[in-house]
């Protein structure tokens, strides 16, 4: 049976010499079991092609990575805003090409009349970063209503919106209040019951400080002295805004996560392919994001080199956490990456292993 899966996906190797080639690619950095870790699972159609669990999650306890562990999945969390705004679109309740001004009339410039929901889920909305820097526990400990809170007297964009690519949180971050504002129900109450629960997602969780994550892990990030220190919340900026990149997950419940998007659980196949089309190709020079013949859908990186089938995923960057959450809809493959160390050449080591299974990303 796994020789035929293996063959399916391009190669006719055993899966005793594709996992061993495999894992030269993880081993050559998650050498040391007791240093920050990772898991890596890759399956298709439903059948494991590829598991490890490597190093620890916790580096005080010494707690093992295992798929059961909590990863902040950071901006992976962006396709989870997005199915919510799909979903209410789906209802009626808001349309993708309602302006922001229709949720945020204290937002004064004239031209959020012109920025709407597909442009901040697009990163097109011509929106720019300009979250104050100067003060270091709003940097620190601010939430999503605080940290969008300079747009209410914003008076430039940086270009017009549906023009352009560019990468920025705080537009995501206003999802928690549009949920919020449409439905009339908490963000965090919403994504439980109408995403997370759809989904059957048993431990994910969006980190507030004075709330238990289980198996939670921690970022790290070594000194100049070489040692391992904590870097996630406290130490990392804006590591709390939710919408855009607070949720903590474990690679089975973000198994889970994948069969309901498959299985149109959680959204309408028409809403499937509103999220996964490429509504802007990201150009070279972007500061983050840029693959070859890549664009962005709602939530997801599309990727569709020439003689391939189409490569969906995200990546996510916040304190030591460096997650990589991908797929090939058309060959049922799903490859999940979540390490706890940011020194790593993720997608290089992404690429290799998709060579190694016979693609050419």
């Amino acid at each position: 049976m796994m020789a035929s899966v293996v063959a399916a996906i391009g190669q006719t190797m055993s899966k005793e010499e594709m996992t061993r080639r495999i894992d030269e690619v993880f081993g050559a950095v998650y050498n040391n079991p007791d240093e920050p870790g990772a898991a890596v699972l890759i399956m298709q159609a439903g059948d494991t092609l590829y598991s490890r669990c490597l190093g620890v999650a916790d580096m005080e306890t010494k707690a093992p990575v295992t798929f059961a562990t909590n990863f902040c999945i950071a901006s992976v969390s962006k396709q989870f805003s997005a199915v919510s705004l799909l979903q209410l679109a789906e209802q009626g309740i808001l349309s993708l090409d309602d302006p922001l001004s229709k949720y945020f009339p204290e937002f004064q410039a004239p031209f959020f009349n012109d920025i709407t929901l597909h442009n901040i889920m697009s990163h097109t909305s011509g929106i720019p970063d300009a979250r104050s820097r100067g003060d270091r526990n709003f940097v620190l400990y601010s939430t999503d209503v605080e940290s969008v809170g300079y747009m209410k007297t914003l008076d430039h964009l940086n270009f017009q919106p549906g023009t352009q690519y560019e990468y920025i949180n705080p537009t995501f971050q206003l999802i928690y209040q549009i949920v919020e504002r449409a439905t009339g129900i908490p963000f965090e109450t919403y994504m439980h019951e109408n995403v997370f629960g759809k989904a059957g997602m048993q431990t994910c969780r969006y980190y507030e400080p004075d709330r238990n994550i289980a198996c939670m892990a921690h970022g790290y990030e070594r000194d100049d002295k070489g040692v391992w220190q904590e870097y996630d919340y406290g130490e990392e900026s804006f590591f709390a805004t939710k919408a855009d990149g607070a949720l903590y997950c474990s690679i089975n419940d973000f198994v889970s996560w994948e069969r309901a998007l498959r299985d149109n659980k959680v959204w309408t196949a028409a809403s499937k392919r509103l999220a996964y089309n490429p509504w802007i190709q990201i150009p070279a020079d972007a500061e983050y994001g840029y693959q070859p013949h890549t664009g962005y859908g709602y939530g997801f990186f599309v990727q569709d080199m020439p003689g391939q089938p189409t490569h969906v995923y995200h990546l996510g960057d916040n304190g030591g956490f460096t997650i990589y959450a991908g797929k090939i809809p058309e060959r049922d493959l799903i490859f999940l990456f979540f390490s706890t160390r940011p020194d790593i050449d993720r997608l290089g080591m992404v690429n290799q292993v998709y060579r190694i299974l016979g693609f050419d990303f």
